[in-house]
């Protein structure tokens, strides 16, 4: 890959007048061949990969920053989803299989079968994973490491159930673990049983967590059609498909297209794209330098660019900043859906001219709390829950860092994440939701994290129950497209 001066002169621009960074160097790493059946000895297997792969990650990137002038803001961690090796542990084999094929088969959805219960044996088991997790993490010097996670979307395993219900205490009691629980595919439909479960979880998350606003919610996302490849926190994992290790890096700029398109105010949207998808070939070829140069420094192989405009609390590196700059008095009125499209779109065709291996979840985020602009906008309560859904049917993502009143039912938890797990579902595309009911705040107040995860306002929700919906248990069928074969 070559450069020309002028476009050398344009990218140090984009990094010190813009805000242009690599949000994220990600390390996927397998751990299916640390898999053994005696607790201590497993995790002294994941604990010696994860050291032995990644103890110059940090140095890697921090060694290309200086070489190379780019900012590189995070250094993170992806693992095989845990639970498929903790089934291979004894006390989670000693579960009986009986409960759990009656809690899986649709056809007893009738009869309201509870979930099957973990031992407090086993719970100290997958706590003891997370925690040698975390110290791996903290070795090498990592912000954040995804993967305890469980695939469910058509069913549970004894291990999925072990790793689902150890969450509120996982995610409360330690600092550098994240997780995801994918719960439908277009393919699979949608597991209903899982969509009950975790809205309980997350309210027992944030009631874990209820000192410090709650906070455990931010490291768990619930999925529809989960990619193997993220690089971003709090929902990326080494999916199976992926290789024994590799590096994926995900290359943020919403500051860099918002200047585009503020210069661009009085021009049709067929330029306004055109310049956009410009914009975004140039972010993209950043991104796959820094993930090719990494990845030969460490050994190991390049694995995807992941082209997202993640927002951060900095004033220009909003993306609602851009939404308003195309037109819009204020993101989430009219209009805001489509020119989220719109950006998401020249954002995704932009990447893919530029590199043969765009992947992730590429297109444009919008976490409320982590974009002061979208703050503002659901503070004066033009953007709203429900405008928030529709335009997750256009981005990259779906419902992330939202706070909501602490009492919120469960249920009505679980209502939100049906609603928007349909719309990955039927429109064939990721969506996910990170929310967080904050324990002792009501709709209007305020909401303080600090660093990345910012500061946000709490949104109102519909209080109209849907307990007997959500009660109702089973499988969602998959929609007819599913049948493509």
């Amino acid at each position: 890959m070559t450069f020309s001066p002028e476009e050398v002169l344009e990218t140090k621009k984009m990094f010190e007048e813009q805000g242009l960074d690599v949000r994220t160097i990600t390390m996927g790493i397998n751990l299916l061949d640390c898999v053994d059946s005696a607790l201590e000895i497993m995790q002294e297997n994941i604990k010696n990969k994860i050291i032995s792969l990644a103890e110059h990650l940090d140095e890697v990137a921090k060694s290309i920053e200086e070489d190379y002038g780019i900012p590189i803001i995070n250094r993170r961690i992806t693992i095989t989803p845990i639970s498929l090796l903790l089934g291979a542990l004894k006390e989670v084999q000693d579960m009986p299989l009986e409960d759990i094929h009656a809690f899986n088969d649709p056809l007893f959805h009738k009869y309201k079968v509870a979930s099957p219960q973990i031992s407090p044996e086993v719970l100290n088991s997958m706590t003891s994973i997370a925690r040698i997790l975390d110290e791996a993490a903290e070795k090498v010097h990592v912000d954040f490491l995804g993967g305890f996670s469980a695939l469910v979307h058509k069913g549970f395993t004894r291990a999925d159930l072990c790793v689902l219900q150890s969450l509120p205490e996982v995610l409360s009691s330690t600092k550098y673990v994240c997780s995801s629980v994918n719960v439908a595919t277009t393919r699979s439909g949608m597991n209903m049983n899982a969509v009950k479960m975790m809205g309980e979880i997350i309210h027992q998350i944030a009631m874990n967590t209820r000192e410090n606003n709650s906070i455990g919610c931010a490291k768990l996302v619930v999925f529809s059609n989960a990619v193997e490849d993220n690089p971003f926190m709090a929902g990326g994992f080494h999916g199976i498909g992926e290789a024994e290790c590799c590096i994926n890096v995900g290359v943020s700029g919403p500051g860099v297209i918002r200047n585009v398109v503020r210069h661009l105010r009085k021009t049709d949207f067929e330029t306004l794209a055109e310049n956009i998808k410009k914009t975004a070939f140039k972010i993209t070829r950043v991104g796959q330098l820094v993930a090719q140069e990494a990845a030969k420094r460490l050994g190991v192989p390049f694995g995807i660019v992941d082209v997202s405009l993640a927002p951060t609390t900095r004033p220009y590196d909003s993306v609602a900043g851009i939404l308003e700059e195309m037109g819009l008095e204020t993101v989430g009125g009219p209009g805001t859906t489509a020119a989220l499209a719109l950006l998401t779109d020249a954002v995704k065709k932009g990447g893919l001219m530029a590199s043969s291996y765009v992947g992730g979840l590429s297109g444009a985020f919008i976490p409320v709390s982590e974009d002061k602009i979208m703050t503002d906008a659901a503070r004066k309560r033009v953007l709203t829950l429900e405008k928030l859904e529709a335009m997750t049917s256009v981005c990259s993502v779906g419902l992330d860092m939202i706070c909501i009143p602490g009492s919120t039912p469960p249920s009505t938890i679980s209502g939100i994440i049906a609603d928007e797990a349909t719309i990955g579902m039927i429109n064939g595309k990721t969506t996910g939701i990170r929310i967080i009911p904050v324990i002792g705040k009501e709709a209007g107040e305020e909401v303080e994290f600090g660093g990345l995860l910012g500061r946000s306002v709490v949104m109102p929700v519909k209080r109209i129950s849907c307990d007997s919906f959500i009660n109702r248990q089973g499988r969602f069928p998959a929609p007819v497209h599913s049948q493509r074969n």
